[in-house]
């Protein structure tokens, strides 16, 4: 991709109010439209949000956005909904122990209403906050809970696919943990023995770096540096790493672009946790990996960087990716990495919900270097991220269009199993929204809005 290093957070600031001018007709019409009777809206068809089973992994979105909504414009009606939403249908979620996207659902909805306590946005109630607080304990606890152990005090939270399986999605799950570790909270398991949510989260980042993240090292012939693979596979017999693997790219030694930007939001936004907490905390850490603060930190910011580098180098010139780094039409292109993403090509879809998660995951690394005088690291990945949000944030990408439910265009869901609508003359999918590409372009927005107004900065803890 090609950064505007001219580019400033202020000069967004129109761009941001159109959004969430838009933001507001999308959030009403679905509010107004869905039943929640069928489910959990999901993704876009024909510009109509609609179920799609998997698991229940984006009603968090659907209320977060509201929520975020709210705190973007200060219109109430916002706040209703989302709180509504959250505490009609969230509780369930709470305890879901088949799943690992706690950190989407949960922290979304009630960490996003706890924070806003927290932060004067909302009046303090009491017994509001405990609920919230102890939702947040819980859920923490639950997404903890669902672990495999590995030899070498490796482990990690599995996948719904189930304890042999890892994915890259689950890093920003680590917001669950972290949050609920911060409430002062453990987990307890059998003998009561207790476990150490923040070791517990270091271990799972620590065992997502080390087999889901490449650094050039030579571990087999694909090993491009910041390259990521989807899932990683483990025999359970004995607790050893058998091969990579996907769900939602093209192959597995190809890198499906939204995985990737879960690692750069996932391992930067943890970075910023990690930097806050009081040294002490790792002290209690019984891990040979981490034996200080200073080492934790400089261990995600490799992650983060090296992931961060290869999405710079591998993404068009608007910073808006394909949907695989490897997916076989990207061959009939010309030299497509040197042109802006075209959502209406006839070989291969883009994926704007990759961008809309790695531009606030470009955000937040480039910020934490500059705060630790890294400014040329810091500013080249600061200005990628406002790069991404300026052409997000505009057409093609941004759905004006009042009858389309959708936010943000040209979302993809899952190109293998062919879930994405094709409209009628075309020959892949485009035009159509999905939940979490709108929660974090709203999130996107907000974070670049908030650092432009000089407000508290946006963070996910307390």
């Amino acid at each position: 991709m090609k950064i505007n290093y001219k580019l400033t957070s202020q000069g967004l600031q129109q761009k941001i109010k159109t959004l969430f001018h838009i933001s507001a007709f999308k959030i009403l019409n679905l509010e107004k439209t869905w039943n929640p009777e069928k489910g959990t809206p999901v993704h876009t068809v024909k510009g109509k949000y609609a179920t799609r089973g998997w698991t229940e992994w984006t009603r968090g979105f659907q209320y977060g956005s509201a929520l975020l909504h709210y705190e973007a414009t200060g219109d109430k009606e916002f706040l209703d909904i989302g709180r509504n939403g959250t505490w009609k249908f969230m509780p369930g979620y709470l305890t879901h122990i088949g799943v690992h996207d706690h950190g989407f659902n949960i922290i979304s909805t009630y960490g996003n209403l706890l924070r806003f306590m927290n932060e004067e946005i909302i009046p303090f109630n009491e017994c509001e906050q405990a609920y919230y607080k102890l939702a947040l304990k819980v859920s923490g606890a639950v997404q903890a809970a669902r672990w495999t152990p590995l030899m070498d005090e490796l482990g990690y939270i599995y996948s719904f696919n189930g304890p042999h399986s890892l994915f890259a999605d689950t890093i920003r799950s680590l917001r669950s943990l972290a949050l609920s570790h911060q409430l002062g909270h453990v987990l307890m398991v059998e003998s009561d023995q207790k476990v150490n949510l923040l070791e517990r989260l270091l271990i799972h980042a620590e065992t997502t770096a080390r087999y889901n993240v490449y650094f050039g090292t030579g571990r087999d012939k694909y090993d491009v540096p910041g390259r990521v693979a989807h899932e990683s596979i483990f025999n359970l017999k004995n607790s050893t790493y058998r091969c990579v693997s996907t769900q939602q790219g093209y192959s597995p030694y190809s890198t499906w672009t939204r995985g990737l930007a879960w690692i750069i939001l996932g391992y930067s936004e943890q970075a910023e946790y990690l930097e806050f907490l009081n040294g002490d905390k790792f002290s209690a850490i019984n891990s040979k990996f981490y034996q200080n603060k200073a080492q934790v930190i400089e261990r995600f910011l490799q992650v983060a960087c090296v992931t961060s580098d290869f999405y710079i180098a591998y993404t068009p010139s608007d910073g808006i990716p394909y949907w695989d780094t490897g997916a076989p039409g990207l061959v009939k292109f010309d030299n497509y990495l040197e042109k802006p993403a075209d959502p209406f090509n006839d070989y291969e879809p883009v994926d704007s919900s990759a961008a809309a998660i790695a531009a606030q995951g470009l955000l937040r690394l480039g910020h934490f270097l500059q705060s630790q005088g890294d400014n040329e690291r810091g500013d080249k990945y600061y200005q990628a991220g406002l790069t991404i949000a300026d052409h997000l944030f505009d057409e093609p990408y941004l759905a004006r269009n009042p009858d389309h439910q959708g936010l943000i265009l040209h979302s993809l869901y899952h190109r293998p199993m062919g879930w994405d609508y094709i409209p009628r003359g075309r020959k892949i999918p485009c035009g159509e929204s999905s939940m979490w590409g709108d929660y974090h372009a709203r999130e996107l927005a907000l974070y670049i809005q908030r650092i432009t107004e000089s407000e508290r900065y946006l963070k996910y803890y307390l």
